[in-house]
Order: C-alpha cells, then sequence, then structure tokens
C-alpha cells in the first residue's frame, strides 16, 4: 500500500479541505496520514478514514512558532514511513523537501494559496522577504504539485518554470433539501483574517435589516469585535466562534445569503477561490462575492452570486440589500445553484486528484 504523508500547520480539526483530500486517498487506497499542530485550545481529534499526528509545540504564533514546528516536523519525517511527502503551502515546505532529499522520496507541493502574496506577508517586508525567498528557491525543486486555480497554477508556471494540476477547493455533493427561509440572516464562513473585507462588512451592516452571523476564527478577530462595538453593532452581528463542519453544514443551509469578500492586495487575494465559495453554491445559498477572475470564471459558467468590482461600506450594503429585496434574482441565483453544484463538486474534483497522484507514485 502506497504511504502518503500531508503537511500542515493547523491541528485539523477544522481543515475541511484536507479532510476531503485525505478521505478521497484513503477510499482509493492509499495509507495516509495528516500530520499538523497541537495547540493549547485543540479539542480532541475525531476518527478518520486516514491517519491523524499531532506535534505539540512551545511556541504558539510568530517566528519561533514556525521555527519550532519545521524542527520537529522535520525530525518527524525523517523516521515516518512514506513513499510521498506532500507539504501544504510554503510553512512545511523546508522539511517537506529536506526529508524528501535524505530519503530519496516523492514530494508533492500542495499549493492551496499563493503564500507569498498574501496581505500579512506583502504588508510586512521583512516577512516577505523570507516566504518569497523560499518560494522562488524550492518551488522549482517541486516538479510534481497541484493548486486550486487556474491563475495560480499560470503564475508558477510563467515564473518557476512547474507544470502543476489544478485541483480547485470544491464542497463535497450531499443531499439536500432547500428548506424555507424563515429568517433572512446573512453568513459569513471561515478564516476571520486580515483582508477578507471586515473593516467594510462589519459597518456595512448599519443599513441592512438582517443579522450577520460569522463563524470561524482568525488573525483579526479582535480587531472585528472592535470595528462591532464601535458601531454599536452587537445586537447584529454575532461573532459564534469555530463548529465543526457537520454543525456547518446545518448552519449554512438555513442562512439565506453568502458572504465571500476579499480585499485586493496581492495577487493570492486576486486570483483566490475560496472554499466557502463553493460551500455556498452546494447549499444553495446565493451570495455577494467579488468580481475577481476565478469568481468570475465560475459565475459565467453558473450564475450563483452578486459579483462587486469595488469594496467599500457602500457597495457592501447595496449588494446585501439587493439581494434581501429582489426575490427574482434571489429566485434565480438559488436555481442556478441547483444546477452548478452538480457539475462543480468534489466528487468530480476528486478524480483528477486520484489520478495525480497515480502518476506520482
Amino acid at each position: 500500500m502506497t504511504r502518503i504523508t500531508f503537511t500542515v500547520t493547523n491541528d485539523l480539526t477544522y481543515d475541511q479541505r484536507m479532510i476531503r483530500i485525505c478521505n478521497s486517498l484513503a477510499n482509493a487506497g492509499y495509507d495516509v496520514t495528516l500530520v499538523g499542530v497541537n495547540r493549547k485550545d485543540s479539542i480532541p481529534l475525531v476518527d478518520k478514514s486516514f491517519k491523524q499526528k499531532r506535534l505539540s509545540v512551545l511556541f504558539q504564533n510568530g517566528i519561533l512558532f514556525y521555527v519550532e514546528f519545521n524542527f520537529r516536523l522535520f525530525l518527524y519525517l525523517l523516521f515516518k514511513k512514506s513513499n510521498v511527502f506532500c507539504c501544504i503551502d510554503l510553512d512545511t515546505m523546508l522539511p517537506v523537501y529536506y526529508t524528501s532529499v535524505i530519503r530519496k522520496k516523492n514530494r508533492v507541493y500542495d499549493a492551496h494559496e499563493y503564500f507569498s502574496q498574501q496581505k500579512e506577508i506583502i504588508t510586512r517586508p521583512r516577512i516577505y522577504k523570507i516566504w518569497h525567498y523560499i518560494e522562488r528557491k524550492y518551488v522549482p525543486r517541486f516538479r510534481n504539485g497541484y493548486t486550486v486555480a487556474e491563475s495560480i497554477r499560470d503564475e508558477f508556471r510563467e515564473k518557476y518554470n512547474v507544470d502543476y494540476e489544478v485541483i480547485r477547493n470544491v464542497s463535497k455533493l450531499k443531499p439536500l433539501e432547500v428548506p424555507e427561509k424563515k429568517l433572512k440572516s446573512i453568513l459569513y464562513q471561515g478564516s476571520i483574517n486580515e483582508a477578507r473585507g471586515f473593516e467594510f462588512l462589519i459597518p456595512a451592516m448599519k443599513e441592512v435589516d438582517a443579522p450577520l452571523l460569522i463563524y470561524g476564527d482568525g488573525n483579526f478577530t479582535e480587531q472585528a469585535r472592535e470595528i462591532i462595538r464601535k458601531n454599536n453593532l452587537e445586537e447584529k452581528v454575532f461573532l459564534k466562534g469555530k463548529v465543526s463542519p457537520e454543525n456547518l453544514d446545518e448552519i449554512t443551509k438555513d442562512s439565506y445569503i453568502g458572504i465571500n469578500l476579499v480585499e485586493p492586495l496581492g495577487l493570492n487575494q486576486y486570483f483566490s477561490l475560496a472554499n466557502k465559495f463553493f460551500d455556498y453554491m452546494q447549499h444553495c445559498i446565493p451570495q455577494i462575492t467579488m468580481n475577481f477572475p476565478e469568481y468570475k470564471r465560475v459565475n459565467d459558467q453558473f450564475e450563483i452570486a452578486l459579483l462587486i468590482s469595488e469594496l467599500s461600506v457602500d457597495s457592501v450594503s447595496k449588494a446585501i440589500n439587493r439581494l434581501l429585496n429582489d426575490y427574482e434574482l434571489y429566485q434565480r441565483l438559488q436555481y442556478n445553484c441547483l444546477l452548478g453544484r452538480k457539475i462543480i463538486n468534489w466528487e468530480n474534483e476528486e478524480i483528477k486528484l486520484i489520478q495525480f497522484y497515480q502518476n506520482v507514485t
């Protein structure tokens, strides 16, 4: 049985994308291990069809976290039985690269994001210098890889002469009965990080007669809480924290509008194709998102979202109110979600994933 080891810097529990990937490969007959970090607030792992391993660290964030975790990960991988080592993004690339070289094993780069082009990185020159150096030096050494969007694939091909596959981060096709929406609630799900438009979304709710429920956590959580307080929106905007993928499915299904905002700062944001974009579609939730290349590409095929070209308080509030009040538009988008979810789903995308690893191994 071929062994594949994946490496991430999260605690595994809420990583829906990696759970999908690992389940698909385990069901296809691979011996799969997903390695992450054991944080102070990590909850116990739930048994999966694949193996899970958390590495404990003393430092919980910052540069010391990355240094310590990468060192511990390198030591772990050196003695881990595996035919293929795959790093998810740049932040575990070095241990995977040097382990694969020392042990003469296959290595794969899963470019979940255009990592060096994230807002949190490009706005910090010293941090950007480090990650950009790693990207320039090591991505060309990963001849096997895949990414989530055609735009990122094209950038990597031009800059680093690598020809990666595109395996989109789409949701599983699940049985669905669209419920009657008794409450027109607005949903944001996912990481509460910089460049996700919260500076515009939260104040926009002053002009919207509906609640906004935010499910997730991240490096912008405290700032989001402060924006809510400054705008006196404690009774309309609610930070609900993290929930399990199963509970999030029920929450999404009962929501009225999905939100997926991205600031146009850095190519990672501009080329983004977030999981929530497809998750809203799978649950037949019309959404508001950006008029960026990858979202437009899908929306041209299936009109499932209201695209906005300018990210501002006014543009966000107008878009939300349009979906709340234009029932004909809402029904059209919802119907297109029903069509699109049958074509754009993980059951179709995983065929490419399995074929990729058959070719690698």
